[in-house]
């Protein structure tokens, strides 16, 4: 269970040693995935969440815990990727869930429960006059690319280099990827910098009129939690209508900062906004909504109205768990509350970094975060350091991704976050004790 490195340094070393630890302390997921390998390729069917050198099974979670087919419980602090940021066994959503199901599984036909959970959604985003629900983020994002190109009858969408849109719009760079890569939609792409409007005005100029949509998260999530500036998100709305473009805000991620999202902190209103992960209550959803006059594309009384199916596009316990999510948990108070506590901890880690000149860095908004390692000479490998953090964090009981991403949830509790920030801390010095031994 070892990773090849091209140096034999201390880094690669500890990390060895690291693989071996892990790989003995967790024997039943280690069968479990040789298992998996037989009939799923390198045994998994989620990217993100594998684990190098295997990853971890999971047998069941209560509150902010998981607990491992080898009996480890860990403190989850990535609460599956900001989408499960109601915790494990939120009481409320259970009792609706069970509620819905007496009165059936799948029913084929439309429920009040539906309007309902739109009527939530559009109260609370002044962009959205109608809205339509999908399964998924990724099938969010691509319908409303679609129907903004066939809004503008253009061809072209500019995207941002580090941007995630799904599974099959990503556009992290071939760097990231070490070789590999990502499928995806095959859309005309003109993949700008983030952050940066003269270098975006720069390179679209040729194409202004070909450009139907312009895409953007308001914080890159999977591309490192790397927040919009805020005046190159207002720069970017005055630009899409310039050129005449459909400017989609991606805030299946960054609609847990407030109520209304990060459009509603920036008080810029996008002309078509996706959304997902947590607005089902813990079940698959996405969403896509928008002004009238692009969204009544999709109105059936219409002549001539687009067609959207999809079987779960109105699941009964998706509309009921998200609708008892929104109007009683997914509170102001309580994501003011949580984005308090996210920034609290990474202002106070960041601090404690600089200061014992420790290899790291946290960035992110509120309750979304990354931490990020910082190689101190230039034979460092970046990903070793960072995986190695990682393993050590895990020793203590704390459960992150491996790329470095911490999202928070309700069931956190403020001794919980003290705990996980002085885990940070000490996975951070031995790191920096390991690195010390190239100098």
């Amino acid at each position: 269970m070892t990773i090849a490195t091209n140096t034999d340094t201390s880094l690669s070393q500890a990390l060895t040693k690291a693989h071996e630890k892990y790989s003995g302390k967790n024997p039943k997921s280690y069968e479990a995935y040789i298992e998996a390998t037989k009939s799923l390729p390198g045994g998994e069917t989620r990217s993100s969440i594998f684990i190098h050198p295997f990853p971890l099974f999971i047998e069941r979670g209560q509150g902010t815990d998981i607990i491992d087919l080898d009996g480890h419980t860990y403190k989850d602090f990535v609460s599956d990727f900001t989408s499960g940021i109601y915790g494990k066994s939120n009481p409320v959503l259970k009792k609706a869930i069970i509620e819905a199901l007496d009165n059936g599984l799948q029913l084929g036909a439309h429920t009040k429960a539906e309007s309902l959970l739109s009527s939530e959604i559009c109260s609370r985003f002044p962009s959205i006059d109608l809205i339509r629900f999908t399964n998924s983020g990724t099938e969010a994002n691509i319908l409303a690319i679609s129907i903004g190109l066939h809004y503008t009858q253009r061809e072209k969408v500019v995207v941002f280099k580090g941007g995630y849109h799904g599974s099959v719009l990503s556009h992290f760079g071939e760097e990231q990827h070490q070789g590999g890569g990502d499928l995806k939609v095959p859309y005309e792409f003109i993949v700008c910098p983030y952050n940066d409007i003269a270098g975006t005005s720069s390179k679209i100029q040729d194409h202004s009129k070909d450009i139907g949509v312009i895409i953007v998260e308001p914080m890159l999530g999977a591309g490192g939690c790397t927040p919009g500036e805020p005046e190159f998100l207002k720069d970017l709305r005055e630009l899409s209508k310039k050129i005449g473009a459909v400017l989609i805000f991606d805030e299946v991620q960054t609609a847990r900062l407030s109520t209304g999202g990060s459009q509603k902190l920036l008080n810029i209103n996008p002309d078509i906004t996706t959304l997902g992960k947590f607005y089902g209550g813990g079940f698959a959803f996405g969403a896509f909504g928008g002004k009238k006059e692009i969204m009544s594309l999709f109105d059936a009384r219409q002549p001539n109205s687009i067609s959207h199916g999809g079987t779960f596009n109105n699941s009964p316990l998706t509309m009921i768990s998200g609708l008892t999510a929104i109007t009683q948990i997914l509170t102001e108070d309580n994501l003011n509350k949580l984005n308090e506590l996210g920034d609290e901890l990474r202002n106070i880690l960041n601090g404690i970094f600089v200061k014992e000149e420790l290899p790291f860095k946290i960035t992110g908004l509120g309750s979304i975060n990354q931490i990020h390692y910082i190689p101190i000479m230039s034979l460092e490998n970046k990903r070793e350091g960072l995986d190695l953090f990682f393993f050590y964090l895990l020793e203590k009981g704390f459960w992150i991704a491996q790329r470095g991403l911490i999202s928070l949830n309700f069931e956190m509790t403020k001794n919980d976050i003290i705990e996980f920030q002085d885990a940070v801390v000490h996975s951070a010095r031995a790191v920096k004790k390991v690195i010390s031994e190239l100098i």
